[in-house]
Formats: C-alpha cells, structure tokens, sequence
C-alpha cells in the first residue's frame, strides 16, 4: 500500500528563489506542452462529422510524451529564451510532461464515463501568480536524505526537515509544496505493509450522525461537541480581509496583506484537520464496524447553512474514516441518503413521518418511547448499516 507522509521544511532565503525558479521552470515546460496539444485536439474535435473529415482532411497525431520532452524540454533548453531550464531538475520537468498527461485522461475519462463524480474540467495554463506551487523529484533526480536529517534536493540544496514522525520505509518520491501562506511542505510516498496496520479484533459498533449543533452523535448515546473552528475566527478573519481591502492593488503590500489572510484560514484548516484526524482515528481503533450516512454536502452547501456545512467538514471526515478503517481491517459502510433514519423508532421499528428541524426530541405512538432525535437516527443508522454489511 502505497502512503504519503507529509512534513514541514523550512528553507534558507536562497533556498526559497532557487525553489521558486524551479516553480517557475515547472509552469514553463507545462504551458509550452500545454499550447501544443490544445490546437491539436481542438481541430480534431471539428473532425467529428464525417464530410467535414472528407474535406479537412485526416485527424491530427496528439503530440504524446517522448515528443513533447524533445520539443518543450530537450530542444527548448538550447534556445536563448528557455536556456533558464536548466536551473530545474530534468526529472521534475519529466514528471511535468507526465502530469499534465493523466490531466488530460482524467478529462477524456470524465467525459466518457470511465470516471465517476463531477466532471473533470481539462488542464489550464499555469499562472506565475499561483499561490499555491509544486514540484516532484523523483528517483532520477538524486534526492537523498543527509545524516544530519536534512533534505537534499537538486538545484536547490539541504533544506531543514521538521521530522514529526519516522518513515516506515524508503520513499520512492518526494514533492515540495508552497501554500498559499508562504508555509514549505514536503510531501513523500513510501510503500508499507497493510499487514502492519491491521488491529486486532474487537467488539465495538458505532453508527454515526453527523449534525451541526453537535458534530456527531453516536449510537451508543455520547457525542462529539462541534469545534465550529471557522465560526471562532470571523472576527480576526474579517480584520484580515479589511486590511486586504485597503491595499492598492498590484502593491507589496497588498501581498503581504493577502498573504496573511491565507495564514488565518490555513490555521483554521490545520486546526479541523486535526480535529477529523483524532475522532477519525478513535472510531476506527475503538470499533469494529463504524457506518454512517451518505451526505449531500454539495447540494447542503448551496442553502444558506452554507458556511456552517463547510465549518464542519463532514466529507474530509468521513473520507478518513473511510482509509482508516480499510487500513485496519475495520468494517465501513455508508447507509444510503434516502434511508428515513429521523422518522424510525429504534426501539420498534415504526415509521412515524417526517419531523421539522426544530423538533429535536419525540416520543413513539407506537411503544410510548421517547427519542432524542440525534441519537435515534445514530441507533438506526447502526442498525441499517449492519443489515447492508450484511447484505
């Protein structure tokens, strides 16, 4: 199984414009191979009638990799205008060519079906005004890790690692990152054992209610409180984006400006992260099953509970329990959106009906039980979910 280990670097100033001509030489190579193979795909997209075949004559070949790396890459580098490739690692400026090609295939995949989910848009060009910037090295590139726990990177240098964790095995890649706080990452893939992850078995279920006022309410009756990390930092986030306003435009300042704007919201981002990193990780430890229910956040988000759904971040959260659990050996399931867990009586099984959102506790008419609404629909969920597993 193959995994991505994420750290924090912390460059020298010269290491920083060597890494941001190295951006630079990336988003060259990409737009140089990009304006290649859009015409050539746009005049074969009119080829689709076959008169109009007959009279513009054949489709024209796509340039593929081994071409591009010759024309955009090879050849460029001898001209005076793109002699600055050089300052870039040939492995990065390969792995471009090979990005921008899975660009295009998710693209192609999107629109044939081949692909699930939203329809993948294809490839744009890069602009130098990105905010956010990478580069992979791969093996070809001589990256190597000192003694001294330093990263080497070619044309670039030994640049300091924050080592928060050790690698479980030798990486096959490594990524830098700049955000667009100014923050540096690197990012490796190392290949591990699934054996090794896998817990020992235990006893424990959880069906799961995701909510705002609370979080998550469980069907053994506890509950996670909602963190609300967004809604705590309006007041700073507002002071930010008003001095951003004031900032004239194209200015240092204004850039500095916008610059610290992006650090208020990565540490908001950082600090759900976190948050969705620790439940995620004492469900999947604690339970042998954990189900849940298939959420609707983008149809959600487009009603005025707009910014309290993105708040809570329920897709970030069930995608790592998600992993988790398959990491583990641990049984997950999602219960079908349809399914009426707010209208059931756990203890019977009577379907009462709908219910307003105010209504946030009832009692069955069947069996005189009364539910809070929250952990009736954690309870049913549980129930749903094993009779799917099962299924």
């Amino acid at each position: 199984m193959q995994l991505r280990y994420q750290y924090r670097v912390y460059p020298t100033p010269g290491q920083r414009s060597s890494a941001a001509r190295v951006f630079g030489c990336r988003r060259v190579v990409w737009n140089d191979a990009l304006a290649q193979i859009k015409p050539v795909k746009a005049a074969n997209k009119l080829l689709g009638n076959p008169k109009e075949r007959i009279a513009q004559g054949p489709y024209q070949r796509v340039p593929k990799n081994a071409d591009l790396a010759k024309t955009a890459v090879t050849a460029a580098k001898k001209t005076e205008q793109r002699a600055f490739l050089s300052d870039a690692p040939v492995g990065v400026l390969q792995q471009t060519l090979r990005d921008l090609d899975a660009a295009w295939k998710a693209h192609e995949d999107s629109k044939s079906g081949l692909r699930r989910g939203p329809k993948v848009q294809p490839p744009r060009f890069k602009s130098r005004k990105d905010n956010r910037q990478s580069a992979r090295f791969t093996k070809s590139d001589r990256w190597s890790i000192t003694e001294d726990g330093r990263l080497r990177l070619p044309k670039i240098g030994d640049v300091r690692v924050k080592w928060t964790r050790d690698l479980p095995s030798a990486p096959t890649s490594v990524t830098l990152i700049k955000d667009r706080s100014g923050r540096y990452f690197v990012s490796f893939v190392v290949d591990t054992d699934p054996a090794a992850d896998i817990l020992p078995p235990t006893d424990g279920e959880q069906g799961i209610d995701l909510g705002l006022t609370r979080f998550a309410v469980l069907s053994d009756g506890t509950h996670i409180a909602s963190p609300k990390y967004l809604r705590r930092a309006e007041k700073k986030l507002k002071k930010r984006q008003r001095e951003l306003s004031r900032k004239k435009k194209g200015s240092n300042n204004r850039d500095r400006a916008r610059t610290r704007v992006a650090r208020a919201h990565a540490s908001v981002a950082d600090a759900r992260r976190n948050f969705h990193h620790q439940w995620s990780h004492k469900l999947t430890s604690e339970n042998q099953a954990v189900f849940t229910e298939t959420l609707n956040v983008r149809g959600l988000a487009r009603t005025r509970l707009a910014k309290s759904i993105h708040d809570a971040g329920w897709s970030q959260f069930v995608t790592m329990l998600e992993y988790k659990a398959q990491r583990r050996a641990r049984s997950f399931a999602k219960v079908d959106r349809a399914f009426p867990s707010s209208q059931i009586c756990s203890a019977c099984g009577f379907r009462d009906g709908p219910k307003p959102l105010d209504v946030r506790a009832w009692t069955c008419p069947n069996c005189d039980t009364r539910h809070d609404r929250d952990w009736n629909a954690g309870r049913n969920v549980l129930y749903e979910g094993r009779r799917t597993l099962a299924a």
